[in-house]
Parts: structure tokens; C-alpha cells; sequence
């Protein structure tokens, strides 16, 4: 069974910085993609930022782009999301994906799910 989990999500002022974690265990993420997508209260889940099964490639949504970066260590099985000048706009739950092959932009491209960490931006 697979189990994709989150961590490092927090409460954090405007113009701070986390560094989100994704630990996947009964699967080998080698040869997946993994994306980040968030979703906030009353809003559709939205795509964050991908990262290609070597690293090689990355995508990011506008919204985030030159803030956020998306890493991945396939020795530990693990996806990072560091997030820097975090505004309110920001916060929401953060779910961390994978999906065997190419992956893509949109959630129905990926087949295994967290649960979310919860990101909290004051002002």
C-alpha cells in the first residue's frame, strides 16, 4: 500500500519562509513525477509545481513562480517544496503527488495522494 505523507506546514507572517516535505513509502518515486497542488477554503484545488522523475524538468504555476521550488531527493523517497516570501495568498492545504510516467499539470495526472499539510499565512 501506498502512503504519501506531508510535512512542514505552519503558521508564518507575510514575507516568511517554509520548507514543505513529501515522504512516499510503498512505492519507489524513481521513475514518477510528483506535484505539489494546494487548495484553499472554497476554492478548487490548483496546481503548484511539478518536478519530472530525475529533476530534471520543473513547472510552476505563475502564482508561485521565482517564490517557490520544488526538489527531490529519490534516495529518500522524498519530494521538498521550499516556499519563500509567503504571502496570505498563500495559504491553504498542500498535497503532495505522484504519477507513474510523465506527470503533468493537472491533479487527474497523478494517482497517489497525501493528505495535505496545512499552510498559514498572517498579515
Amino acid at each position: 500500500q501506498v502512503h504519501v505523507v506531508e510535512s512542514g506546514g505552519g503558521l508564518v507572517q507575510t514575507g516568511g519562509s517554509l520548507r514543505l516535505s513529501c515522504a512516499v513509502s510503498g512505492r519507489s518515486i524513481n521513475t514518477d513525477a510528483m506535484g505539489w497542488f494546494r487548495q484553499a477554503p472554497g476554492k478548487e484545488r490548483e496546481f503548484v509545481a511539478a518536478i519530472s522523475w530525475n529533476g530534471g524538468d520543473t513547472y510552476y504555476a505563475t502564482s508561485v513562480k521565482g517564490r517557490f521550488t520544488i526538489s527531490r531527493e529519490n534516495a529518500k523517497n522524498t519530494v521538498y517544496l521550499q516556499m519563500n516570501s509567503l504571502t496570505p495568498e498563500d495559504t491553504a492545504v498542500y498535497r503532495c503527488a505522484a504519477a507513474p510516467g510523465a506527470g503533468g499539470l493537472s491533479k487527474y495526472d497523478y494517482e497517489y495522494w497525501g493528505q495535505g499539510t496545512q499552510v498559514t499565512v498572517s498579515s
